[in-house]
């Protein structure tokens, strides 16, 4: 029977649809069919025909249907040229030449691998193998995009192309991810940048206080203001704080030791944002060390600096707090205090930029969910290409 209804050939995404059969069990569903006869031009002399030769049945997987398994029991058509003599199948393109699967089933694929799901799940979905997911992404490749006005730079922990991180680059204005590099060692910055045209239209480079992003951005940057995250210089002094913990907890019996490790989470809390009852608590924690009761004084005071509402107020509480760090005379400081002094003109720039890493932090995540499902990935390229799959 000839199906004109333009259900079937929406459900098969075939035009002219002859329906024959369609057989369904638990876990899949068959679909027998042939197409309608056509006039068809001989490859060989170039004549029409319409004459057949034969039939074969040729089985196709399709993109899963209501949940279950699909295929079709496609019966194809062999013409043979009235001319010629030339015998050649029907045209069909709802699935490629030589392959055993719908166009629809690879655009499926590549619509999950979407989502942060491992191919082996999406594979066992499709009714395929892991190498056909493989192959059929493997056609995907994104290119360089133009840069934008806000650049935000970081990395990320991998394994792919044999490098510890990978590099990621990011418009935090947009919310877009804009490319994953294999590395973020100087060179690999400068071979990816030093081909941009279109440099000095980024008006703010935002990065983490590691060397290279910023010798990266004064050669190649000119015209942008260079802002270190707030969140990084902030994990300065977290760590500092970390630090006298961990040294103070030592000296404590091991029940009260397991307590403070436990708790930890409390003296890492903003203290204007504790409860009375944790409050309490931090403050019968803060008793036991003088030391301990320093750095956490130390901790929050730099919360002060950072709830800066100008640049000129940040300078005046961050001057504040250098002092404070000297009368206290806490050891575990002295690199933190380092660190931000060598960053301060970049650190000052947080205040004036409106711009952080945010959005970056919360694609690394997505990223570390991708590697734990796929149980980690050592192409990059296919790595980079996923990435940016997921994302955009």
């Amino acid at each position: 029977m000839f199906y004109t209804d333009n259900y079937t050939e929406k459900l098969l995404g075939i035009k002219g649809v002859i329906l024959k059969n369609i057989e369904e069990n638990s876990d899949s569903i068959t679909i027998t069919f042939k197409l309608s006869v056509k006039e068809h031009v001989c490859p060989c002399c170039g004549s029409s025909t319409k004459k057949i030769h034969d039939y074969r049945v040729q089985v196709i997987k399709e993109a899963p249907v209501f949940g279950k398994h699909a295929y079709f029991k496609y019966i194809k058509r062999r013409y043979v040229c009235k001319n010629c003599n030339k015998k050649f199948y029907e045209h069909a393109n709802f699935v490629p030449k030589y392959h055993r699967m719908t166009s629809r089933l690879a655009s499926y694929i590549l619509t999950k691998m979407r989502n942060v799901h491992s191919m082996s799940s999406i594979a066992k979905e499709c009714n395929v193998s892991v190498s056909t997911v493989t192959r059929v992404f493997n056609y995907v490749n994104y290119s360089s995009k133009n840069l934008p006005s806000v650049l935000s730079i970081d990395e990320f922990k991998g394994n792919a192309g044999n490098h510890k991180y990978q590099c990621i680059l990011a418009d935090p204005k947009n919310k877009r991810v804009l490319d994953i590099l294999k590395g973020r060692e100087l060179h690999i910055l400068t071979d990816y940048f030093k081909g941009f045209k279109d440099r000095k239209n980024v008006k703010y480079f935002v990065m983490d206080m590691w060397k290279p992003y910023k010798d990266i951005a004064e050669t190649y940057f000119k015209n942008a203001t260079i802002v270190i995250d707030k969140y990084h210089f902030i994990r300065q002094v977290i760590w500092a704080f970390e630090n006298v913990r961990k040294s103070e907890q030592k000296k404590f019996a091991t029940v009260r030791r397991k307590y403070f490790k436990k708790s930890r989470y409390l003296l890492l809390k903003r203290m204007k944002k504790l409860s009375e009852e944790e409050m309490q608590a931090v403050e019968v924690m803060l008793k036991t060390s003088s030391k301990l009761q320093d750095a956490y004084m130390l901790k929050e005071k730099f919360y002060e600096f950072i709830d800066s509402s100008d640049i000129e107020s940040a300078k005046q509480n961050l001057k504040a707090w250098y002092l404070f760090v000297h009368t206290c005379n806490v050891p575990e400081f002295d690199n933190c205090v380092k660190a931000i002094s060598n960053w301060e003109k970049y650190i000052l720039n947080s205040f004036t930029c409106p711009y952080t890493n945010g959005y970056i932090e919360g694609v690394n995540n997505k990223i570390k969910v991708l590697k734990r499902n796929a149980y980690g990935v050592k192409n990059f390229n296919r790595f980079r290409n996923r990435i940016l799959h997921v994302m955009n």
